[in-house]
């Protein structure tokens, strides 16, 4: 059985990028447009890994990270933001929220797909 993504970002393009190379890989792919539709998903999807905008509609990356880690039916879930936001503190406050691995854009879809796979 393939493995299961939860891709959550709010814009179509970042959306298309991000699935298309792992679509390709074999992953089964599903979406989330806003923070409260990702909390939704990822409990009743149960995803093997999420990959996390920060800036969101409705709730950010970091909210929706903290309280996926902190419920007991997700906190086992692996979660990769990826985000346009690339200071250190950005990076720092992501993994303090729980977040397995932290990636900026623009990426490179090979360390998309390699940062993925080494998750998962």
């Amino acid at each position: 059985m393939s493995k299961s993504i939860l891709i959550v970002e709010d814009s179509p393009t970042h959306r298309h990028l991000i699935s298309t190379p792992l679509t390709r890989q074999g992953y089964r792919i599903s979406t989330a447009t806003n923070g409260e539709e990702a909390l939704e998903k990822a409990a009743r999807e149960m995803p093997d890994l999420i990959v996390l905008d920060i800036v969101l509609p409705l709730q950010n990356g970091f909210q929706v990270c903290r309280q996926l880690k902190t419920a007991a039916n997700t906190k086992d879930i692996k979660i990769l933001m990826l985000s346009s936001k690339n200071r250190d503190s950005d990076r720092f406050w992501g993994l303090r929220q729980g977040a397995d691995e932290y990636m900026t854009k623009p990426f490179d879809e090979n360390e998309l797909v390699q940062m993925v796979a080494r998750l998962i």
